[in-house]
């Protein structure tokens, strides 16, 4: 009998360890995904949630009436934080969150040539979901929520379908940490004065301007899932910092900023800050048209 008691109270503390698990996870307060429950509403969620309606709102592109769904997810966009490394710049620090700069030093009531120190605590802002929006930003969709905000941003997705930014002859492709010649980070592709650089695939602008002395005039896309992509040794940029850009959309002419010896394009391919061959994602070029196929 005792063997019996002894049974059904572990059966019982194995079926009630999943729940309790579950609640822990799914706790209001500290959940920044929330999956909608029958009957939930936009209020309800964010009072539990302890978060400002209007910021749920925002992380998720949601439009008025702001109608729920159940099982739909939303982003919960808590505050994130970020301590100053010593030799981090805020332009590392924006292309790390894929939160434009000027966003950034806004919330720490900074101006945009304001220079970090190491030691110095930032506020990181969250970023509309529209910042990442388009059907061409990914040819696998994340399930997940867009990567507007909170601990969204750091989820992993597929690399999106990149395309060619210009045409032209790849002068130096891309060399990994210790070969020979090496590091390159991305890959030179030559193309006359002025030639338009397109967006190698739809994303949020989180810089457009000078960037490091080797980059010359420079534009960095985010395009969700940690995945950026850098456009440097331009002649002139043509967006803004915070726009929402287009597959094939224009972010600036073709120059020789930076190191660039002669007209052409460095284009690199990042994940998770980690630069990665472009070759490798980009479509196949044609000997005979030097045309993507």
């Amino acid at each position: 009998m005792k063997r019996l008691a002894a049974l059904a109270l572990a059966l019982t503390s194995l079926c009630a360890a999943p729940l309790l698990a579950e609640d822990k996870t799914s706790d209001p307060k500290t959940e920044t995904v929330h999956v909608v429950k029958s009957g939930e509403t936009l209020g309800g969620i964010a009072q539990r949630a302890e978060v400002p309606r209007v910021l749920i709102i925002e992380a998720n592109g949601l439009k008025a009436p702001y109608a729920l769904k159940a099982g739909h997810k939303l982003v919960i966009p808590r505050r994130r934080s970020h301590t100053v490394k010593e030799g981090e710049t805020g332009f590392q620090i924006a292309m790390d969150y894929g939160v434009p700069w000027t966003a950034i030093a806004a919330a720490n009531a900074m101006k945009p040539s304001d220079e970090v120190k190491a030691g110095q605590k930032l506020v990181i802002p969250t970023v509309s979901a529209k910042a990442v929006a388009g059907p061409a930003a990914s040819p696998n969709p994340s399930p997940s929520p867009s990567p507007a905000a909170g601990a969204a941003v750091m989820i992993d997705t597929p690399a999106p379908k990149f395309t060619w930014p210009l045409v032209g002859k790849v002068r130096r492709p891309f060399l990994a940490e210790g070969a020979k010649d090496g590091p390159h980070e991305g890959i030179d592709v030559l193309s006359p004065e002025g030639t338009a650089v397109r967006a190698s695939t739809a994303g949020k602008v989180i810089f457009a301007g000078q960037g490091p002395e080797d980059y010359g005039l420079t534009v960095i896309i985010f395009h969700g899932g940690r995945w950026t992509t850098t456009y440097s040794f331009l002649s002139k940029v043509t967006v803004k910092e915070g726009d929402s850009v287009k597959a094939g959309e224009r972010v600036g002419l073709v120059g020789e900023t930076g190191i660039a010896t002669e007209p052409q394009l460095h284009f690199e391919v990042r994940k998770n800050k980690v630069p990665l061959d472009p070759a490798k994602f980009l479509p196949k070029v044609t000997a005979k048209s030097r045309r993507p196929s």
